[in-house]
């Protein structure tokens, strides 16, 4: 059996997580401006529970994005540091499908609208569609305004709408036929993170610690890092 150590630090929650022998060790803490400084000794403190060393899990799992600059920035660099370590191979998980696994996990839903508050007006969305064996992705992740959240059509099965843009926005949604049924609870967590990078590392998708590379969607946060960049090069 796979053993998979996996973060989440994308949202206000910090989560971690081992899945081990089929089993789920977790831990988590609130606070974004904290994520840095906790989920280090939430690592040390898993492992110390599953009774192993960072050498002996198969694959680190993180929240790849999108959310929030700061927080997917502090997961990779978390990753790649214990993957450079460990000699591990790192296993990014797109943050909306986690939440797509979590609509599933709660009530074995196969199409899902996950949808995460961007701030400044604004959300990350994507759709999924469950095959039988994995995900398959119906919409890319995207940003927008809430009134461009627009799933297509097609579904076999209801439309599960989630995440915390739902209520963010709700006056946006509220003409939306698949935000009544919404689940606005439902936020990226280690849990889901830990299973789908089971599922990437069985496929053989693991990648170098340094190929690992946040998601980004909002082009002003790219602009600022080439400037950034621009800068200290100068």
């Amino acid at each position: 059996m796979q053993t998979i150590l996996a973060i989440e630090t994308s949202t206000e929650l910090a989560s971690a997580a081992i899945l081990r022998d089929g089993q789920m060790i977790i831990r988590e803490t609130t606070g974004v401006q904290t994520h840095s400084q906790s989920i280090l000794p939430m690592v040390q403190s898993l492992l110390a529970e599953a009774g192993i060393g960072l050498a002996q899990c198969d694959g680190l799992a993180f929240g790849v994005g999108p959310g929030s600059f700061t927080g997917v920035r502090t997961a990779c660099g978390i990753v790649q540091g214990l993957a450079f370590g460990a000699d591990l191979p790192v296993l990014p998980v797109v943050t909306l499908e986690a939440m797509a696994q979590a609509c599933r996990d709660l009530n074995g839903t196969g199409e899902v609208l996950a949808i995460l508050d961007a701030r400044m007006g604004e959300v990350y969305w994507a759709q999924y569609r469950f095959d039988g064996a994995a995900w398959k992705e119906i919409v890319a992740p995207t940003l927008s305004a809430p009134e461009q959240a627009l799933p297509l059509a097609g579904a076999s099965s209801p439309l599960q709408a989630c995440g915390n843009g739902l209520s963010a926005y709700a006056s946006a949604f509220a003409a939306a036929s698949y935000a009544a049924a919404g689940l606005p609870a439902i936020m990226p967590h280690a849990r889901q993170i830990a299973l789908l990078g089971g599922v990437a590392l069985a496929h053989g998708r693991g990648l170098s610690a340094v190929e690992a590379q946040p998601l980004y969607l909002r082009n002003k946060v790219a602009l600022t890092t080439a400037e950034r960049a621009a800068k200290v090069s100068a």
